[in-house]
């Protein structure tokens, strides 16, 4: 079952979201799906500094966009789906009003997207 988040949970994720940077590396992560990426690899792709790279991970993981686990000497990065499909979900709580045509090209969109994805694999 599908938990929608409250305000403040949603306002935390959003604001962190809310950063050309953090935005980047989330898109990245969530692209990589559950295999994740290195920290040396996200900086390598986003251009950006060790440092700035770290700050932006750790205000997502606070958020609990994203998720990390040691592998050897390298840290790997992975999004979290959960707190996304939960933001997703906030986000789409209240939609249509009734018109189901208001959402319906989101969910075509997913269904192209995913259809993708899986001919990929």
């Amino acid at each position: 079952m599908l938990l929608v988040i409250e305000a403040p949970l949603a306002i935390d994720a959003l604001s962190a979201l809310a950063h050309a940077g953090r935005l980047e590396a989330f898109r990245l992560l969530v692209k990589a799906g559950p295999e994740g990426l290195a920290a040396g690899e996200l900086a390598r792709l986003t251009g950006s500094k060790p440092n700035t790279l770290s700050t932006n991970l750790n205000i997502l993981s606070t958020a609990g966009l994203v998720s990390s686990r040691r592998d050897g000497r390298s840290i790997i990065y992975t999004a979290g789906y959960d707190r996304m499909r939960e933001l997703l979900a906030f986000l789409m709580e209240d939609c249509c009003g009734g018109s189901p045509e208001i959402c319906a090209p989101l969910a075509a969109v997913v269904s192209k997207r995913c259809a993708a994805e899986g001919a990929r694999a």
